[in-house]
């Protein structure tokens, strides 16, 4: 059974970048490699080029123990690119991301050193 692999890559129909799944052969030609790949959101297939299209996922999160980092708290805001430090987990990462939720509640994705990606809650009034 073929594996599945999933990119984030920009589609023209949700006009944004958003999590797709590769399918069928890789295209190659001079200077471009493509591929058809489905957007999960919009279920539009497309043909997109893994070169310019395809968004680097990859954080570099070498050395950010060593730098001031921010201790993570559901009060405090964050800003994108942000080292962050969370106690409960003892574990550094960076803040790659920020959107707000259905109930307007504020949120950011951090990509973590030992946890992964992670999506926690920033600016929460009590």
């Amino acid at each position: 059974m073929a594996r599945i692999k999933n990119i984030e890559a920009f589609c023209p129909v949700c006009n944004g970048m958003k999590k797709m799944e590769l399918t069928g052969d890789l295209v190659v030609d001079e200077s471009n490699s493509k591929q058809w790949a489905k957007c999960k959101k919009c279920k539009q297939t497309m043909l997109i080029d893994l070169n310019q299209d395809v968004k680097e996922t990859k954080v570099s999160l070498e050395g950010i123990e060593n730098q001031d980092c921010t201790v993570y708290s559901p009060q405090k805001s964050f800003s994108i690119g942000e080292a962050i430090y969370h106690k409960n987990w003892d574990d550094f990462g960076k803040v790659v991301s920020k959107s707000i939720l259905s109930n307007g509640q504020k949120s950011i994705s951090v990509e973590f050193q030992k946890s992964g990606h992670k999506n926690l809650i920033e600016s929460f009034n009590i």
